[in-house]
């Protein structure tokens, strides 16, 4: 608003302006806010700053400066609070003026603060503007909780309402969720309660665009959203974070709103990869729209290069990435492009190499194309240059060359980047195995260091220790130790204890085998261990035994065994066989039913075990990782995906868990549906008649996974392109039966299979299947010739006597060329002549034919009829007569006059043209058509005006006809223009003629009066062909102007411009001679003041005659032609002004050319003037 404090401002001085206003602001708390604003005003303004509910004098929170290069006042607040929301004002003023803007700042509150939930919420006075807390369960890194084992991330949920249908797949499939019955019904749920959120706020919210890359290097993203109150706030957020936004791209701001009516676009410039993230719209505090930005990394290898193609070649781009892409995006002239006609978009097998053809170039094709791929972008221009080898006018042919390409080695580029990837893969790989490597070798020294150190079997399959002392040796039997007295009977173990995995409740047994029948003793942890307590020690010869019954957990330990100095030990590991929850089973035992093209997915959970190896199997075959096949491991379950499911994939999936305590299988089947295989051919024919056709199949041999319900059946009659539906059948039934035929007409059937998932491939009959026997009909009349000429003959015959009892549908029309021997159909059967007439317009001037007939009826076409007589194609004889041809044409002078005259003759006559009975001169040109002849006047001058006459001669006869040229130009004007008063209140106006009267016969004059009370020019008279005006009505006491204008076919002259007459003009003299006027008589005969003029107009024009009359008292006119009075005449328009007499025909004719005379007569005698009407042709 802008304030000016007096009315006029001093010279060079000026109010306040704002150049540049403060722009609403959005922010986060905490964040760094600020307006800024460009002033102007001479002398130059102060500028303050306000705002609505508070002040801004705090200098720690509001800091008012001042950019003298770069002219700008800013309010900055560093760290911006809540409380500083509000409505600012910025001024400007100096001694002549004020000028205020006013902008909003939104602060948005993040987080939950303890003091201000302790605290009791005061009543607001309406005033502030409220903070916003978000409902969204997105939150920003900072305040994420930890998340829970099975908790399904927020950004899930959030995606999904967003998302189209088509989508829910592929999002589930990245978040790991495969109970889409359990997700959907949660989604339904969800969107129901967003929907009833945002009905607060929006009327409808429609036409959702994820975010997507755009050809300027920016990402953008727009929803149609219909605001209940526009005043409502918008907030943008990125992960969770609020982002600041301007409605003006400005020089800081990266991310801008744009709204165009009801539309909303969100873009962001100078992309970077850590604009990757997930984006949403809020309005208040309740969410729109979700979508999420991906940004992978790719680099442009081999960018695109310039392009110079000629008219009607093919141009390519070309561009290799660092990585595989399976499809980039191409623009062109900042339009996105797609495979078609025009456009041809290919990729390499290895996805590395991109390219795009431009085909079939046109000049409008040239403009600047552009590759995109993530956020990295490359750019040429395409040039296309005319083909100089087209003919004028012409299209030239398309060429079979390409114009473009990179001038690289493209496929040598990518090999090597792709053996490089592979070479990092590789490494990758062989880091990950070291670390596993290293982290086994790590487990088992640790492994190492717990286990005692024994002595190897000599055997190498058991393990002993040879004691040094052998009387301080354990190794008993019963009650005391058994000593060795013969080096050659002592004990060894020949196989020896090993770990032992021992299922949980289980029977283990562990053995000992010895070299020799002897005792020996079982220890468990250090301690011996004797029957007992669900142990069981037994001895068979040299075997020795130890059973577990049950295994239980305090089972579990080091066992030895222990045989003089000899020993061997092993683990027993306590642990679960592998289970499955009996509901996952159930629930995973139930088939997976998919279409062709889904993804089928398997899930199954169980326990957390260690060491547990997880397989997939498919109709027995194990399953890896990769192509169509992804396998998620995860400690608690495990997941199968099969990508684009084909019906060979149905069979029997299999997930088998194994642990060193044994396996365990879980089985489900997997079902892919299918539209089913075509039915079993061939199409028998059951039985054929005049009325009925019956037709067999067999069933197909696969129905696709789900029952065939049905069979549809189509017909087409043999010859037409047309298939109709008749019907269909239930599964069981594989006849039909078609009442509905013609007897005679061949007809085709299709069959097709219908399931749940759609209709089959369509079986078809091999030969057509006629109704009934085939009746052709007897051959018509020969045809008769009605006319011929260069382009048409008409026909026409008799229908055949006999038709054999089938009605003739129409008729088939066969031509023979003289000399030849072929006969060409004019018309195909299935398209007959209903009439017994027909004009073949497929005839070649100057050719003879002959024609025949044939009656088509149901079964086809009969027997032909006698040929025609032999005629041949060409005009009658003709006189030559000119079509609607134009009498009279006028042209400007300097331009050029075209006289073009349509004619018919046979055979084609001689042309020819004469200027005024006279030939015509060599600059004149004539250009003679088929048809037409044109004359032609380049630069015409005055004296090319005549009358020209073509006269047209053939064999026949001759024909002429007269055109008048009339070449003209703008009139020159009148000349002096002269006043006289003859009598009170009337005035003479009389000028001298224009140059052109002459020379133009179609001349006259146009009077315009001005006069001095209304001061409006009005014309008063038009048509005079005459150089006098008497003007009526003049008034004591005005002054009055005259323009006399000359005009013709052209248009107005400029005007003459008269003397003034007025208050100080003269008047006439009244001579009294010494006498009273009261004495003065006025009476006295008719006299002719200007008499009439000789008018020669051409036949149709307007004719407009006028003379001045005097006399006292009024005398009566009477207007006569030849001498016969044509007052009364309809044909004529009369007036009498003021003894100004007109009169008027509207268009004369030839019969009004004679002598005229006009006269006058009161009681003191009478006079007259004539002239001569002359009427041109």
């Amino acid at each position: 608003m802008i304030t000016q404090f007096i009315e006029t401002l001093p010279e060079g001085k000026t109010h306040p302006d704002f150049t540049r206003k403060p722009i609403a602001l959005t922010i986060q708390e905490g964040k760094f806010a600020f307006f800024k604003a460009i002033v102007t005003g001479d002398p130059t303004p102060t500028v303050t700053w306000s705002r609505n509910n508070g002040d801004v004098s705090d200098t720690a929170r509001y800091q008012s400066k001042y950019d003298p290069v770069a002219d700008e006042h800013k309010l900055e607040m560093p760290n911006v609070m809540p409380d500083q929301a509000d409505t600012y004002k910025c001024f400007a003023v100096n001694e002549f003026g004020q000028a205020m803007v006013t902008v909003v700042l939104n602060v948005i509150e993040v987080g939950f603060k303890r003091a201000k939930a302790e605290t009791k919420p005061e009543e607001s006075d309406g005033t502030l503007m409220p903070v916003l807390k978000r409902k969204s369960k997105i939150r920003p890194k900072s305040e994420k909780a930890e998340k829970k084992e099975g908790e399904i991330d927020p950004k899930f949920w959030e995606l999904l309402i967003s998302a189209d249908k088509k989508d829910y797949e592929s999002i589930c499939t990245e978040f790991g969720v495969t109970d889409f019955r359990w997700m959907l019904k949660k989604l339904n749920e969800m969107k129901k309660e967003r929907e009833e959120e945002q009905a607060t706020f929006v009327k409808s919210l429609s036409n959702l665009k994820p975010i997507h890359v755009n050809a300027d290097n920016t990402a953008s993203f727009e929803i149609d959203m219909d605001l209940i109150e526009p005043s409502s706030r918008i907030f943008l957020y990125k992960d969770g974070e609020m982002v600041p936004y301007t409605k003006e791209l400005g020089e800081k701001m990266r991310h801008s709103l744009k709204q165009v009516g009801k539309k909303y676009i969100f873009s962001v410039r100078e992309l970077m990869p850590d604009d990757a993230g997930l984006y949403q719209l809020d309005v208040e505090d309740v969410n729109m729209f979700s979508t999420e930005f991906k940004i992978p990394v790719v680099e442009f290898l081999v960018k695109i290069q310039e392009v110079k193609a000629v008219e009607r070649q093919d141009a390519v781009f070309e561009c290799v990435l660092s990585n595989p892409f399976s499809k980039i995006l191409w623009f062109g002239k900042n339009l996105p492009l797609e495979q078609g006609d025009k456009y041809d978009i290919e990729v390499s097998e290895d996805k590395l190499i991109h390219r795009l053809v431009v085909k079939d170039c046109l000049v409008v094709d040239k403009g600047i194309y552009s590759a995109c791929a993530g956020i990295k972008t490359c750019n040429a221009w395409l040039l296309v240059e005319a083909d100089k080898e087209a003919s004028n006018g012409k299209k030239s042919a398309r060429k079979t060359t390409r114009a473009g390409g990179s001038g690289e080695d493209l496929a040598k580029i990518a090999q090597e980047q792709q053996q490089k990837l592979e070479k990092e893969r590789g490494e990758i790989q062989e880091k990950i195995k070291a670390a596993k490597e290293a982290k086994a070798e790590a487990e088992a020294a640790e492994a190492a260091a717990k286990t005692p150190v024994t002595k190897a079997p000599k055997n190498g399959a058991a393990q002993k220790e040879k004691l040094s002392d052998a009387g301080s040796s354990d190794g008993t039997s019963g009650a005391g130790g058994q000593k060795l007295a013969d080096p050659g009977d002592e004990p060894e173990i020949a196989s020896g204890l090993t770990d032992v995995y021992a299922p949980r409740g289980k029977l283990t047994e562990l053995l000992v085998n010895m070299n020799i029948n002897c005792d020996g003793v079982w220890f468990k942890d250090e301690e011996q261990l004797k029957s007992g307590s669900g142990i069981s020690l037994s001895k068979d010869g040299k075997c020795h035994k130890l059973t577990i019954k049950s295994c239980q957990d305090d089972n579990a330990g080091l066992y030895r065994f222990e045989s003089g100095s000899c020993r061997t030990q092993g683990k027993v590991i306590v642990g679960d066989i592998p289970e499955f929850d009996p509901d996952d089973l159930h629930k995973f035992s139930k088939p997976v039913i998919v279409k062709v093209g889904q993804n089928a997915a398997f899930k199954m959970p169980f326990p957390p075990q260690d060491s547990m190896a997880v397989t997939w199997f498919n109709k027995g075959s194990e399953l890896k990782d990769g192509g169509g096949v992804k396998i998620v491991k995860e400690p608690t379950h495990s997941r199968l995906l099969l990508r684009d499911c084909l019906r060979t994939d149905t069979g029997e999936i299999k997930i088998q868990l194994r642990n060193p305590f044994g396996i365990v299988e879980a089985i489900t089947q997997l079902i892919v549906l299918d539209r089913p295989g075509p039915p079993e051919g061939p199409v028998e024919v059951v039985e054929t008649t005049s009325s009925v056709i019956e037709i067999k199949w067999s069933p197909p041999t696969d129905d696709g996974g789900a029952a065939v319900t049905n069979y549809i059946i189509e017909r087409q009659q043999a010859g037409q392109c047309l298939w109709t539906k008749l019907g269909d059948v239930s599964a069981e039934k594989l006849t039909f039966r078609d009442r509905n035929v013609t007897h005679g007409k061949k007809y085709n059937y299709r069959i097709y299979a219908e399931n749940s998932e759609g209709l089959s491939n369509c079986l078809e009959n091999a030969d057509s299947i006629m109704a009934g026997i085939m009746i052709l009909s007897g051959p018509p009349g020969a045809p008769v010739v009605v006319s011929a000429s260069k382009t048409c003959i008409v026909l026409t015959w008799t229908p055949p006597v006999d038709d054999r009892g089938v009605p003739v549908i129409g008729y088939q029309i066969e031509k023979r060329k003289k000399d030849t021997n072929q006969w060409i159909a004019l018309n195909a059967v299935n398209e007959p002549i209903e009439d017994v007439k027909y004009a073949v317009k497929d005839v070649t001037e100057g050719a003879e034919y002959e024609f025949r007939v044939s009656a088509i009826n149901e079964s086809g076409s009969g027997d032909p009829s006698p040929p025609s007589a032999m005629v041949c194609a060409k005009n009658p004889n003709m006189r030559p007569c000119f079509k609607d041809p134009e009498d009279f044409i006028v042209v400007r002078a300097g331009n050029s006059a075209r006289v073009k005259i349509c004619y018919e003759a046979e055979p084609p006559p001689t042309i020819t043209w004469l200027k005024d009975d006279e030939p015509i001169s060599p600059w004149i040109k004539v250009i003679n058509s088929e048809g037409m002849s044109q004359l032609v006047i380049p630069s015409s001058k005055r004296s090319d005006s005549a009358i020209y006459t073509i006269v047209a001669k053939n064999s026949v006869g001759e024909a002429s006809f007269d055109v008048e040229v009339r070449v003209t130009d703008e009139p020159k004007s009148p000349g002096p223009v002269e006043l006289e008063q003859t009598v009170h209140g009337r005035l003479l106006i009389s000028w001298a003629p224009s140059p052109d009267q002459e020379l133009d016969d179609r001349l006259y004059y146009v009077v315009s009066q001005y006069e001095s009370n209304t001061r409006v020019w009005k014309t008063v008279a038009d048509r005079l062909f005459t150089n006098t005006y008497a003007a009526n009505n003049i008034q004591d006491g005005l002054e009055y102007h005259f323009r006399i204008y000359a005009k013709n076919d052209m248009g107005l002259s400029d005007p003459s411009q008269s003397p003034t007459w007025g208050v100080n003009s003269t008047r006439v003299p009244i001579i009294t001679n010494g006498l009273c006027s009261s004495a003065i008589s006025f009476e006295r005969p008719p006299s002719i003041l200007v008499p009439l003029k000789v008018q020669t107009p051409p036949r149709g024009y307007q004719v407009f005659m006028t003379c001045a009359v005097r006399g006292c008292p009024t005398p009566s006119v009477y207007w006569y032609l030849d001498d016969v009075c044509i007052n009364d005449d309809n044909n004529y328009y009369f007036t009498n002004s003021y003894g100004v007499c007109s009169m008027y025909i509207l268009r004369v004719r030839s019969k009004d050319s004679g002598d005229y005379k006009v006269v006058a007569v009161n009681s003191f005698g009478q006079a007259e003037c004539s002239t001569k009407l002359i009427v041109k042709d």
